[in-house]
């Protein structure tokens, strides 16, 4: 298939260019040029948002779009293409509204979560002018995407405190849970429906067990060889001055995943193998003052 990424060169979209070219497919990447260009794709140099953007004269079979927050990015990159082929965006779980039951299901309204802000509601807006414009797209809602690529300051920052061999603190008893998706188990769904495209168009992504956020740091220690040991953290303190996650917990039902998609990455295997590329990739990472504040506050 010849098919256009949006993006391609972090975490998320470079896994899905990579997972796509690995399967002998024809891929395009659209991007500003800013970043190195994994070898093998083609490079369309530009801005989504640029107004004198024009891909008339390409021919794609698929659109995988992982670089969409607003209606906004919709329109621009939909004016530019000559015709809707098969389209698949990655929104985020951020648009369901904290208040209702769990777990979240596709048939549920969705709306503004105080943990998200406008990052949910932009998501909720994107979504909505997509399925206006291509009413046969495909929307899917992840959790916590981790993997090799992760430039975000999570499994990382445990993987250098276990390094460190540094104890590692914990909101609360760490009892929160915390729902995962390997990016290359999201690659996988995107190739099934591309292949056998299902009924349902919004589909929730995720592991469908969840894992406290003990549980999920002890993981991580031991892709290492280390034991964690835990410290407490108090409530009063905000938790992301020292803890990679929101204070906020929530579950998606898999269930039209699962239909799709019945094996997934065991998680103690996807963050070995995100130990390993952490190992040499260091520099790519977003850190956080995390250790600091730890350091300066909590010790």
């Amino acid at each position: 298939m010849r098919i256009l990424v949006t993006g391609g060169t972090v975490f998320v979209s470079q896994s899905i260019a990579a997972y796509f070219l690995s399967r002998g497919h024809d891929v395009t990447v659209l991007n500003r040029g800013s970043r190195t260009q994994l070898p093998g794709v083609r490079h369309l140099c530009g801005d989504r948002l640029d107004p004198a953007l024009d891909l008339r004269s390409e021919v794609f079979d698929a659109v995988l779009d992982a670089t969409s927050y607003t209606a906004a990015d919709i329109d621009a990159l939909l004016n530019a293409l000559p015709e809707t082929p098969q389209y698949i965006m990655i929104s985020s779980s951020a648009v369901y509204p904290e208040t209702l039951e769990q777990p979240f299901r596709e048939d549920m309204p969705v709306g503004p979560n105080i943990h998200w802000g406008s990052y949910g509601t932009n998501k909720i807006d994107a979504e909505r002018r997509l399925l206006a414009r291509v009413p046969h797209a495909y929307i899917l809602r992840p959790p916590y995407l981790y993997g090799p690529g992760n430039n975000v300051y999570r499994e990382a920052f445990v993987f250098e405190c276990a390094e460190a061999d540094r104890p590692f603190f914990l909101p609360g008893d760490g009892s929160m849970p915390l729902q995962f998706f390997h990016v290359r188990d999201l690659c996988r769904l995107m190739e099934r429906i591309l292949t056998a495209p299902p009924d349902t168009h919004i589909i929730n992504t995720g592991n469908p067990v969840s894992v406290t956020v003990r549980q999920w740091a002890a993981l991580c220690y031991q892709a290492l060889g280390k034991e964690a040991q835990f410290v407490s953290v108090n409530a009063s303190v905000p938790q992301r001055s020292y803890f990679p996650f929101l204070n906020y917990a929530y579950q998606l039902d898999v269930s039209r995943q699962q239909m799709l998609l019945e094996e997934l990455t065991p998680l103690p295997e996807g963050l070995r193998e995100s130990c390993a590329w952490f190992a040499g990739h260091r520099e790519l990472v977003r850190r956080k003052p995390l250790t600091d504040y730890i350091d300066e506050n909590l010790l």
